[in-house]
Protein backbone atom coordinates (compact mmCIF):
# COMPACT_ATOMS: atom_id res chain seq x y z
CA UNK A 1 0.00 0.00 0.00
CA UNK A 2 2.52 2.73 0.93
CA UNK A 3 4.69 1.36 -2.24
CA UNK A 4 1.69 2.40 -4.63
CA UNK A 5 1.42 5.53 -2.50
CA UNK A 6 4.85 6.57 -2.88
CA UNK A 7 4.34 5.67 -6.66
CA UNK A 8 1.26 7.87 -7.09
CA UNK A 9 2.90 10.83 -5.62
CA UNK A 10 6.33 10.52 -7.42
CA UNK A 11 4.29 10.18 -10.77
CA UNK A 12 2.25 13.28 -10.07
CA UNK A 13 5.40 15.36 -8.66
CA UNK A 14 6.87 14.01 -12.17
CA UNK A 15 3.46 15.37 -14.40
CA UNK A 16 3.53 18.65 -12.45
CA UNK A 17 6.97 18.95 -12.96
CA UNK A 18 7.11 18.74 -16.87
CA UNK A 19 3.83 20.62 -17.38
CA UNK A 20 5.22 23.57 -15.03
CA UNK A 21 8.77 23.17 -17.48
CA UNK A 22 7.04 23.31 -20.72
CA UNK A 23 4.87 26.45 -20.09
CA UNK A 24 7.45 28.45 -19.17
CA UNK A 25 9.31 27.45 -22.16
CA UNK A 26 6.31 27.48 -24.75
CA UNK A 27 5.79 30.50 -27.02
CA UNK A 28 2.34 30.20 -28.20
CA UNK A 29 -0.71 31.84 -27.12
CA UNK A 30 -4.55 30.92 -27.01
CA UNK A 31 -6.29 32.45 -29.95
CA UNK A 32 -9.00 35.28 -30.11
CA UNK A 33 -10.26 37.73 -32.46
CA UNK A 34 -13.05 39.85 -32.57
CA UNK A 35 -15.31 37.25 -32.56
CA UNK A 36 -13.40 34.70 -30.54
CA UNK A 37 -12.94 36.97 -27.19
CA UNK A 38 -10.00 33.72 -26.80
CA UNK A 39 -8.26 32.18 -23.56
CA UNK A 40 -7.61 28.75 -22.95
CA UNK A 41 -10.33 26.51 -23.86
CA UNK A 42 -12.11 24.99 -21.28
CA UNK A 43 -12.19 20.96 -19.98
CA UNK A 44 -15.04 19.25 -19.68
CA UNK A 45 -16.26 21.29 -22.63
CA UNK A 46 -15.77 21.53 -26.51
CA UNK A 47 -12.20 22.13 -27.55
CA UNK A 48 -12.19 23.79 -31.18
CA UNK A 49 -10.00 23.11 -33.67
CA UNK A 50 -10.08 25.96 -35.71
CA UNK A 51 -8.83 27.82 -32.32
CA UNK A 52 -5.31 26.34 -32.79
CA UNK A 53 -3.18 28.43 -30.88
CA UNK A 54 -1.52 31.77 -32.09
CA UNK A 55 2.58 31.55 -32.70
CA UNK A 56 2.93 30.54 -36.10
CA UNK A 57 4.47 28.14 -38.03
CA UNK A 58 7.38 25.72 -35.62
CA UNK A 59 5.51 27.04 -32.35
CA UNK A 60 1.51 27.00 -32.60
CA UNK A 61 1.60 24.49 -35.20
CA UNK A 62 3.42 22.71 -38.18
CA UNK A 63 1.86 22.31 -41.69
CA UNK A 64 2.93 20.84 -44.41
CA UNK A 65 3.06 24.06 -46.87
CA UNK A 66 2.22 27.93 -45.82
CA UNK A 67 -0.32 28.09 -48.28
CA UNK A 68 -3.96 27.81 -46.36
CA UNK A 69 -5.81 25.77 -48.97
CA UNK A 70 -9.44 26.62 -47.26
CA UNK A 71 -9.86 30.46 -46.19
CA UNK A 72 -8.73 33.03 -48.84
CA UNK A 73 -8.48 29.67 -51.35
CA UNK A 74 -11.35 27.57 -51.46
CA UNK A 75 -13.34 30.05 -50.02
CA UNK A 76 -12.57 33.03 -51.47
CA UNK A 77 -11.22 36.44 -49.55
CA UNK A 78 -14.43 38.57 -50.32
CA UNK A 79 -14.07 40.16 -46.77
CA UNK A 80 -16.40 38.11 -44.60
CA UNK A 81 -15.40 35.95 -41.51
CA UNK A 82 -15.40 32.40 -42.31
CA UNK A 83 -14.16 32.70 -45.80
CA UNK A 84 -11.09 34.83 -45.05
CA UNK A 85 -10.97 32.86 -40.51
CA UNK A 86 -7.33 32.51 -40.14
CA UNK A 87 -6.42 32.81 -43.71
CA UNK A 88 -2.73 33.87 -43.38
CA UNK A 89 -1.67 31.76 -41.69
CA UNK A 90 -0.66 27.66 -43.00
CA UNK A 91 -2.75 25.68 -41.28
CA UNK A 92 -6.03 25.07 -43.32
CA UNK A 93 -9.14 26.24 -42.05
CA UNK A 94 -12.48 25.72 -43.99
CA UNK A 95 -16.42 25.54 -42.46
CA UNK A 96 -19.40 23.37 -43.38
CA UNK A 97 -21.72 25.02 -45.91
CA UNK A 98 -25.31 23.24 -45.96
CA UNK A 99 -26.16 24.46 -49.67
CA UNK A 100 -25.91 22.09 -52.74
CA UNK A 101 -25.86 19.51 -50.02
CA UNK A 102 -22.21 20.06 -49.17
CA UNK A 103 -21.85 18.76 -45.59
CA UNK A 104 -25.58 18.13 -45.19
CA UNK A 105 -25.83 15.34 -47.39
CA UNK A 106 -27.63 11.80 -46.82
CA UNK A 107 -24.79 10.16 -46.64
CA UNK A 108 -23.48 12.14 -43.50
CA UNK A 109 -23.38 9.65 -40.59
CA UNK A 110 -23.97 12.66 -38.11
CA UNK A 111 -24.95 15.93 -39.66
CA UNK A 112 -22.62 18.76 -38.20
CA UNK A 113 -23.53 22.24 -37.44
CA UNK A 114 -23.61 24.35 -40.34
CA UNK A 115 -20.79 26.89 -40.44
CA UNK A 116 -18.82 24.92 -37.78
CA UNK A 117 -14.57 25.79 -38.23
CA UNK A 118 -12.60 22.96 -38.75
CA UNK A 119 -9.01 21.51 -39.30
CA UNK A 120 -8.70 20.55 -43.17
CA UNK A 121 -6.50 19.06 -45.96
CA UNK A 122 -4.33 16.95 -43.33
CA UNK A 123 -1.10 15.27 -43.81
CA UNK A 124 1.13 13.27 -42.05
CA UNK A 125 3.72 15.05 -39.91
CA UNK A 126 1.37 18.09 -39.36
CA UNK A 127 0.28 18.95 -35.80
CA UNK A 128 -1.68 22.02 -34.03
CA UNK A 129 -1.23 23.06 -30.21
CA UNK A 130 -4.32 24.07 -28.18
CA UNK A 131 -4.07 25.93 -24.96
CA UNK A 132 -6.57 24.32 -22.56
CA UNK A 133 -7.88 25.10 -18.73
CA UNK A 134 -8.30 21.88 -17.06
CA UNK A 135 -11.14 22.13 -14.05
CA UNK A 136 -9.81 19.17 -12.26
CA UNK A 137 -7.29 16.39 -12.72
CA UNK A 138 -8.18 13.48 -13.88
CA UNK A 139 -8.82 11.19 -17.06
CA UNK A 140 -10.92 13.13 -19.73
CA UNK A 141 -12.70 10.60 -22.62
CA UNK A 142 -13.11 12.62 -26.07
CA UNK A 143 -15.67 12.47 -28.78
CA UNK A 144 -14.25 13.72 -31.77
CA UNK A 145 -16.42 15.79 -35.08
CA UNK A 146 -14.73 14.53 -38.31
CA UNK A 147 -14.46 13.17 -41.57
CA UNK A 148 -11.80 10.44 -43.15
CA UNK A 149 -11.33 10.06 -46.70
CA UNK A 150 -9.21 7.08 -45.84
CA UNK A 151 -8.93 6.56 -42.38
CA UNK A 152 -5.60 7.17 -39.93
CA UNK A 153 -4.34 7.68 -37.06
CA UNK A 154 -3.56 10.55 -34.94
CA UNK A 155 -2.36 11.71 -31.33
CA UNK A 156 -2.49 13.64 -28.94
CA UNK A 157 0.29 15.04 -26.43
CA UNK A 158 0.22 16.79 -23.14
CA UNK A 159 2.57 19.58 -22.26
CA UNK A 160 4.84 18.36 -24.97
CA UNK A 161 4.60 14.09 -23.74
CA UNK A 162 2.50 12.03 -26.25
CA UNK A 163 -0.67 11.05 -23.72
CA UNK A 164 -2.38 8.68 -26.37
CA UNK A 165 -0.18 7.08 -28.50
CA UNK A 166 -1.63 6.34 -31.86
CA UNK A 167 -5.60 6.68 -32.34
CA UNK A 168 -6.95 5.03 -35.17
CA UNK A 169 -9.83 7.04 -36.64
CA UNK A 170 -12.42 5.47 -39.09
CA UNK A 171 -12.67 6.17 -42.90
CA UNK A 172 -16.17 7.46 -43.58
CA UNK A 173 -15.60 6.75 -47.40
CA UNK A 174 -18.94 5.69 -48.44
CA UNK A 175 -18.81 4.53 -52.16
CA UNK A 176 -22.75 4.62 -52.90
CA UNK A 177 -21.79 8.88 -53.03
CA UNK A 178 -21.52 9.54 -56.61
CA UNK A 179 -19.78 12.96 -55.97
CA UNK A 180 -16.27 12.28 -55.78
CA UNK A 181 -15.44 15.27 -53.93
CA UNK A 182 -17.94 14.67 -51.45
CA UNK A 183 -15.79 11.82 -49.37
CA UNK A 184 -14.32 14.45 -47.84
CA UNK A 185 -17.66 15.85 -46.36
CA UNK A 186 -19.24 12.71 -44.56
CA UNK A 187 -19.36 13.81 -41.10
CA UNK A 188 -19.31 11.31 -38.35
CA UNK A 189 -18.63 11.35 -34.52
CA UNK A 190 -16.29 8.88 -33.42
CA UNK A 191 -17.79 8.47 -29.61
CA UNK A 192 -14.64 8.42 -26.57
CA UNK A 193 -12.16 8.41 -29.89
CA UNK A 194 -9.26 8.16 -27.39
CA UNK A 195 -8.65 8.79 -22.78
CA UNK A 196 -6.36 11.20 -21.83
CA UNK A 197 -5.37 12.03 -18.14
CA UNK A 198 -4.91 16.01 -17.76
CA UNK A 199 -3.56 17.69 -14.59
CA UNK A 200 -5.71 20.55 -12.95
CA UNK A 201 -5.03 24.06 -14.83
CA UNK A 202 -3.44 24.84 -17.68
CA UNK A 203 -1.88 22.87 -20.35
CA UNK A 204 -1.24 22.82 -23.99
CA UNK A 205 -2.62 19.85 -25.86
CA UNK A 206 -0.96 19.06 -28.94
CA UNK A 207 -3.22 17.76 -32.21
CA UNK A 208 -0.83 15.25 -34.33
CA UNK A 209 -0.96 13.79 -37.67
CA UNK A 210 0.18 10.48 -37.48
CA UNK A 211 -0.89 8.47 -40.97
CA UNK A 212 -3.63 8.37 -43.48
CA UNK A 213 -4.26 12.26 -44.15
CA UNK A 214 -7.14 14.09 -45.32
CA UNK A 215 -9.10 14.25 -42.27
CA UNK A 216 -11.37 17.37 -41.59
CA UNK A 217 -11.33 17.57 -37.47
CA UNK A 218 -14.01 19.93 -36.24
CA UNK A 219 -13.85 19.77 -32.49
CA UNK A 220 -13.38 17.02 -29.40
CA UNK A 221 -15.94 16.96 -26.75
CA UNK A 222 -14.15 16.37 -23.37
CA UNK A 223 -15.37 14.83 -20.39
CA UNK A 224 -14.52 13.16 -17.55
CA UNK A 225 -14.18 9.53 -17.16
CA UNK A 226 -16.60 7.80 -14.70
Amino acid sequence: MLVAVLSAFLTTVSVCSSKSNYLKTYKGAPYQDSRYHGGAQRIPGRVECAYYDRGGEGIAYHDADAKNNGSGALNPADGTYLNQFRMDEGVDVSYTKFHDQIDNSPYDLVQPPENQLYVGWTEPGEWFNITVQVAHAGVYRADLLYTSNRGGTISIDVNGTDATGPVAISSTFNASDPIAWRQWHHWNVAPSVTSVRLPAGKSVLTVRILSGGNMNLAYFDFKASR
